[in-house]
């Protein structure tokens, strides 16, 4: 069959959509952003497998999940050692056979402080998970995916890997935006393009979502002064990253790669 003009029944558009026996791998997937699209997945039907290096956190959050008749497990998951990422992907396979989803979602901020402070020694330290993980993570699921000769990676970015940052919406709060988040998230960005490229031959498919501000209870002068920068004047909260996350990782976006979709109420449209 030649894939160049050979098509799939048609299937209606909520099918598209879900997720339903589907194996998803979320780094991070109990934090800031994971929580939102772990919850996705698991209410678009996938079995949601959230990993980090903080197995309790995953637990309950993944118990949160089963809580409401969905399937998520807790799996440990240290970025930093090869051995722990290949180990988890020896898992996946071992116990179903497949892997159809991976959210590269944890990200290292450790640096912190001005720019012209910051030592290489503090540089460095952000790399393992910022790039050597990232590398590593999408290697090892995409050999896997390859078999099947299918699956969606996405990678998560910030409005931060597209624009200058805005230093001023700080003000007084002490709050600060590092250098080596916005070099991460940047090249995050070009890499999605880069591994599209890659693997499309493969059935694979490489997507970004980058994300604006998070509402956590930061300081009023903060959000104000965010929120008036926004062009839907808010931040965003939990049920904002869910639906473009089972976008991306569905049939729903079966001709879209190397995309990167800005997901800030408008922050960049400025």
């Amino acid at each position: 069959m030649d894939k160049r003009h050979s098509f799939p029944p048609p299937r209606p558009v909520q099918d598209l959509f879900s997720l339903k026996d589907q194996i998803a791998l979320v780094s991070g997937g109990a934090g800031r952003y994971g929580s939102g699209i772990s919850w996705g997945l698991a209410e678009a039907g996938a079995t949601v497998i959230i990993a980090s290096r903080t197995l309790a956190t995953c637990e309950e959050r993944a118990q949160e999940i089963r809580d409401q008749g969905h399937i998520a497990l807790a799996r440990q998951l240290d970025l930093e050692s090869e051995e722990s990422i290949a180990g988890l992907v020896s898992w996946i396979e071992g116990e179903y056979g497949r892997l159809d989803i991976l959210f590269n979602n944890a990200v290292s901020r450790s640096t912190g402080g001005d720019f012209s402070h910051v030592s290489a020694e503090q540089w460095a330290e952000t790399l393992p998970v910022n790039s050597t993980s990232l590398l590593l993570s999408t290697r090892y699921c995409a050999e896997l995916m390859k078999k099947q000769g299918k699956g969606s990676i996405v990678n998560i970015s910030s409005i931060y890997g597209m624009v200058g940052p805005q230093f001023d919406i700080y003000g007084s709060t002490g709050m600060e935006n590092p250098a080596e988040y916005a070099y991460a998230k940047g090249g995050m960005i070009q890499l999605t393009r880069y591994l599209a490229m890659f693997y499309g031959g493969d059935g694979i498919r490489v997507n970004a979502i980058s994300p604006g501000g998070y509402f956590d209870d930061q300081p009023e002068e903060f959000v104000d002064n965010y929120c008036a920068r926004c062009a839907l004047g808010r931040m965003a909260g939990p049920e904002d990253i869910k639906g473009v996350a089972v976008f991306l990782a569905s049939d729903a976006s079966s001709y879209i790669t190397g995309a990167n979709i800005p997901l800030e109420g408008g922050w960049t449209a400025c």
